[in-house]
């Protein structure tokens, strides 16, 4: 793997983030933070195997085009990451050992041993900071009352155990939005087996962004995590979307203050 002093994006890399929909009037800011497999030529694949490249270990397969389809159900911004997680993970903060992982799973990541902090340093410059920054402002933008919801997928099999459940709603602090998720969940009867904090929860540090940016703010705030199983195809994604539309109105409906009705038209 060529070798690198830290992380210079370069034309035709992607940029570290993508906003959708800026002036999107809708009741929910969306966040897909690990919507994106592109990793900067500079950093030569991070040395990773042809068949680990477009793995689960390199983004959350599935989940940008989900985010995508509420974006436009819900007139949502939607802020979404544009490298690869394993450039560095936006839903890590920097002191996080596995913001810039050496192993994901069971897949080596060698282009992140041994970096320096000069190195560690320069992809939080170039990844962390922008994505922050960008929806710091897009939230400041957004008119009251919404929410924040982040976006994301899972493999359904880890470390060789299969994972049963197939809809995860996290949270950390605030659980409102995830109990009232969970409510709606249960009152429509879907069909998926659902599950409050699964497969991960705050414990394994993967609610920094709904922190930082949903319970900082005071925002009903939610992690929706979906098993990249259900989202293998258009098709798929089309009817997790169409599944969890409802759900999510129901959730931010009991969730935020009463809106008036041109708000509520606009979140429609």
């Amino acid at each position: 793997m060529k070798e690198s002093s830290g992380l210079k994006l370069a034309r035709g890399d992607g940029a570290a983030v993508e906003v959708v929909n800026p002036g999107g009037a809708g009741d929910v800011v969306l966040v897909c933070e690990h919507a994106s497999h592109a990793i900067p030529a500079a950093l030569d694949d991070l040395g990773l195997r042809p068949e680990d490249r477009m793995s689960h270990a390199v983004w959350d397969i599935g989940a940008k085009a989900l985010a995508l389809h509420l974006s436009e159900v819900f007139d949502a911004p939607l802020v979404a990451g544009g490298l690869s997680r394993l450039v560095y993970d936006c839903n890590r903060p920097p002191e996080a050992p596995d913001a810039i992982p050496a192993r994901s799973e069971v897949i080596e990541v060698p282009g992140n041993r041994g970096l320096s902090d000069a190195e560690r340093g320069a992809r939080v410059d170039a990844v962390y900071h922008p994505f922050r920054r960008t929806l710091t402002e897009v939230l400041d933008a957004h008119q009251a009352p919404f929410a924040l919801v982040t976006v994301h997928s899972f493999t359904p099999v880890f470390n060789g155990q299969v994972r049963e459940v197939e809809l995860g709603l996290l949270h950390d602090s605030d659980s409102d939005l995830a109990h009232a998720m969970m409510q709606a969940a249960k009152a429509r009867g879907i069909d998926l087996d659902t599950r409050l904090n699964a497969p991960y929860d705050a414990t394994d540090g993967v609610t920094h962004t709904l922190r930082e940016h949903g319970v900082a703010r005071g925002l009903p705030n939610l992690m929706i995590e979906v098993s990249n199983a259900l989202l293998r195809d258009a098709e798929g994604v089309a009817r997790i979307a169409a599944i969890l539309t409802p759900l999510l109105r129901d959730a931010i409906s009991d969730c935020l203050p009463v809106q008036s009705h041109d708000q509520q038209g606009a979140a429609r």
